[in-house]
């Protein structure tokens, strides 16, 4: 019997000059691959792990969580699809606090469709579009920036818990 582990995700690249928008997609390629690549090599088991005490943080939950991000901010805000929350929706912490290591591969494979289904949702809407956050105007490339910013912050968060794990850094 061979025991699933997370795959390492192909290399991503950006362009260092020009436009916004090639630019910023590549940063948020980055930091998605970023997020993927220190969860490579870990089992199910691993993943689900919350090796910080008292942190309930998990690289399953924060996996969770990024699909969860993802949707809201690209697929229900900005081009406004009508398609169900995931892990219970902005404010609730189900992402965190579910994570299922029998799901692991599901949960991965999840993050990687809703990336694809969250880039052609906002493939065709001008960086300029703005939304409405709380009563003030948001643009898709503040939107870009936002989601950058919070894989990040949580990748982060990933490379301390990888390292409580295995002692693995650097990834």
């Amino acid at each position: 019997m061979t025991t699933w582990t997370s795959p390492a995700p192909s290399p991503v690249d950006g362009p260092l000059t020009g436009e916004d928008r090639p630019i910023l997609e590549g940063c948020l390629a980055e930091q998605r691959a970023t997020l993927l690549n220190v969860c490579a090599g870990l089992t199910a088991p691993q993943l689900a792990a919350r090796p910080v005490p008292p942190s309930t943080l998990s690289l399953l939950g924060l996996v969770r969580h990024m699909a969860k991000v993802e949707r809201i901010w690209l697929r229900q805000r900005v081009a406004g699809q009508d398609v169900p929350s995931l892990h219970g929706g902005a404010g609730d912490d189900t992402d965190f606090h579910r994570a299922d290591p029998a799901r692991a591969e599901q949960e991965v494979q999840a993050l990687r469709e809703e990336w694809r289904l969250a880039d052609e949702a906002v493939a065709g809407v001008p960086f300029t579009h703005e939304i409405d956050l709380r009563g003030d105007p948001m643009s898709l490339r503040m939107v870009y920036v936002h989601l950058i910013s919070e894989y990040s912050r949580h990748n982060g968060h990933a490379d301390l818990l990888r390292q409580v794990l295995d002692g693995v850094t650097g990834r």
